[in-house]
This record gives C-alpha cells, structure tokens and sequence, in this order.
C-alpha cells in the first residue's frame, strides 16, 4: 500500500430543487422571506466512500447525470458535502469549467492575474509565468481584448494555460482534453502526461472510454450518484463497456461514449459476418471433400 494522497468518507450531496416557477427574483425572493417555497431532494452523491493513493491516475465513468463533475467539485472544494468528509494531501489544481471564473469586461491578461488569485497564486508567480502562459494559450495579440470578445475555446485554452501553469499534488480534469481543436487538444494532452510523468496524482472525468483507458491506471463508475465499481483500469473499463452495450437507448449517452460504442458495434458485427462467411467456407470445402 502505497502513500494516501486522497480519501472520501460516505460522502453525500444534496441539492434541493425548487417546486415553484416564479417570473422575477422579486416574486422568488417574496416567497422565500414567507417560506413559501417548496423543494424536491435531489441526491447527486450517496454514501460515496474511497482512497486515492499517491500517483494514481483515476478514471471517472458514469453516464449523464450520474454525479461524476458533482464529485470532482466536492474534491475541489467548490461544493461542501451535505455528509461526509474530504481529505487531501498536497496543493490541489482544480481543472473544471475552464474559463467559468473569468471577468467578462476584463482582458484576457487582467483574467490571468485575477483567474490565478482565484487559483491561490501569487502576483509575483502569475508575472513570472506570464508569457509562459500567454504562449500556451496561442492567443497572441488577443491576449489585451476583452474576454466577452472570446469564443468558448479561446477561454478554455486560457483557462487551461492558467491552471496548469504550475504542477500540483492533485489535478482534476473534468473533460478538459476536449478543448480547443485537434492541434491543442493534442498540445494540452501531452502537457498533461508531463504532469503525470511528475507523479501527479489524478482524477479524470470523461465521456471517453479509450482516453480513459490510456491515460488511467485505476477507475471508478458512478450510477445515480452511487460508487458501483472501483479497481484496477481493464476491469472496470470492461464492466462499463458492459453497461454501455446493455443500453437500448443511444441518446442517452454522451456524444463521446456513443460514438465509441457505436464503432464498437460497427466492428463486431463485421466480426461476426467475417466468422460466418469463414465457416460456411469451411462447411463448403468439408462437403465437397466428402464427394
């Protein structure tokens, strides 16, 4: 047994969800002074109990709303467990909703010294690294415009540039190998492995279950909020893949995870016809022998 760098105990989270429909925050805020208001309990994590060791590289599976970014921002700390307990050792990089932190009427560069403040950098570090960042991001002369300006991927590539400009003991990807185009999907993955190479312990969310499986050693499934699976990488990737292929109804699936299932379906049919044709072959050549 190695080093613990992470360890979740029956952690729970709830959300309650209003039954009212009010027109303006007016209307909403009236009815909550009166409690008024009405909510439906919504638990996005139930009784969620495991350790991270030190330098493991956890994939994160589940299908859509099964809790997986509700249990990353738990770990990060942008949510506080209705029960339960976190415990973290080392400095933590958060890598969710790229960019959602940004100041909209702010540059680009005013959002990276405000993003890594954000961050838990110092001033002092976020100019040491400040071209650094910038050349990351491949934004160039777009760096002094506003960030409202910016496309969605031009704010994750910033995002991604701030947060990984220093290499923490815990990093939290939440679909962030998916940003920007090829060539930087490429260049941030690569990035990554580099923080992996380092020993960097991980937990990584996504809808791919070949990234997954390349990039883990270790992963976990989550189903309506509850921890079905967690252990060695090929095991469990088998038994997700085993859940993805009992499920009748694609549009359920992420777009990832249903074009990889899709493919898969693809070759297996291709497959079976491949076996079929050999073996009617076989059956030909047997008969024709016995004449």
């Amino acid at each position: 047994m190695g080093k613990k760098a992470l360890e979740l105990s029956h952690i729970s989270m709830r959300f309650n969800l209003s039954k009212e429909k009010t027109d303006t925050l007016k209307d909403y805020m009236i009815k909550a002074i009166r409690r008024q208001l009405k909510f439906n309990e919504f638990w996005a994590l139930k009784d969620v109990s495991f350790s991270v060791e030190k330098g493991d590289r956890v994939g994160i599976l589940g299908l859509n709303g099964a809790g997986k970014s509700t249990l990353l921002k738990v770990i990060a700390g942008v949510f506080k467990p209705t029960e339960g307990t976190v415990k973290k050792v080392g400095k933590v990089a958060p890598l969710i909703e790229l960019g959602a932190g940004f100041e909209n009427e702010y540059t680009g560069a005013e959002n990276i010294f405000l993003n890594g403040a954000l961050l838990g950098y110092s001033k002092e570090f976020i100019q040491e690294k400040y071209n650094e960042i910038i050349e990351f991001s491949e934004l160039g002369e777009f760096i002094d415009v506003p960030v409202k300006n910016y496309s969605s991927g031009m704010r994750a590539r910033l995002g991604f540039s701030i947060a990984t400009t220093v290499s923490p003991e815990i990093l939290i990807l939440d679909e962030v190998l998916s940003v920007g185009d090829a060539k930087f999907r490429k260049k941030s993955e690569k990035k990554i492995m580099d923080m992996f190479d380092q020993g960097v312990t991980v937990l990584f969310v996504s809808h791919s279950l070949e990234q997954v499986r390349r990039l883990c050693n270790k992963a976990m499934i989550l189903d309506h909020g509850k921890l079905v699976a967690y252990g060695d990488i090929e095991e469990v990737a088998d038994q997700y893949e085993a859940m993805l292929d009992d499920c009748s109804d694609l549009s359920k699936l992420p777009a990832a995870a249903r074009k990889e299932l899709e493919q898969r379906r693809k070759q297996k049919k291709e497959a079976e016809k491949k076996a079929a044709e050999k073996k009617a072959a076989e059956q030909k050549a047997a008969q024709e022998g016995d004449k």
